[in-house]
């Protein structure tokens, strides 16, 4: 989201597709659409048009969807399933997955054309596990949005909540708090 707020196309669609969500069999006509009895269905590229699709899980994304997906962003169109006229694609594709995509590929279940597509400006983000020094400034952003934004009541975490290298640092102090709903 942060991508898509801070460029040319912020005022513009932010279409989000969950593939570890999307049925077996159905991967296509999510991205793609559908054209059938006269009746168009708009898939999440058409729907992101001018904005941008946020592919989370792509790992997810079934093998005939990946090179379809792969030839759209090759050729710059697509057709909808049961369609006959090209569609232009006109959105920024950005994609996210938890797994190694380059194992992936060499295992023949991620297409490697698409892992080039998609790989022109990776993004490596750590595990929380890896940077549990971030763990406090992410709980107390959680806990300013439940305060300030949603307008719930202030609860404190107890100390056994807290990460244990927090523990240490924060022994007498107040330690991170919460809002609850339901008071």
């Amino acid at each position: 989201r942060y991508l898509h707020h801070h460029s040319a196309r912020a005022s513009q669609p932010f279409i989000v597709l969950n593939a570890s969500g999307v049925t077996k069999g159905g991967s296509a006509f999510e991205l793609f659409g559908r054209e059938q009895d006269g009746k168009v269905e708009y898939g999440k590229l058409e729907q992101a048009a001018g904005g941008t699709l946020f592919l989370d899980e792509i790992a997810e994304l079934e093998i005939s969807a990946q090179a379809q997906l792969e030839a759209a962003l090759e050729t710059g169109e697509f057709l909808r399933v049961g369609g006959a006229a090209p569609v232009k694609l006109n959105a920024r594709v950005v994609a996210a997955t938890a797994k190694d995509l380059l194992r992936l590929v060499s295992e023949n279940k991620f297409r490697e054309d698409l892992f080039y597509q998609l790989n022109v400006v990776p993004i490596k983000i750590p595990s929380l596990v890896e940077r549990k020094e971030d763990v406090p400034m992410l709980l107390q952003e959680a806990v300013d949005r439940f305060n300030l934004v949603d307008r719930l009541p202030f609860r404190e975490f107890s100390f056994a909540a807290q990460p244990r290298g927090e523990r240490r640092r924060a022994k007498g102090s107040r330690g991170a708090g919460i809002a609850k709903a339901g008071g």
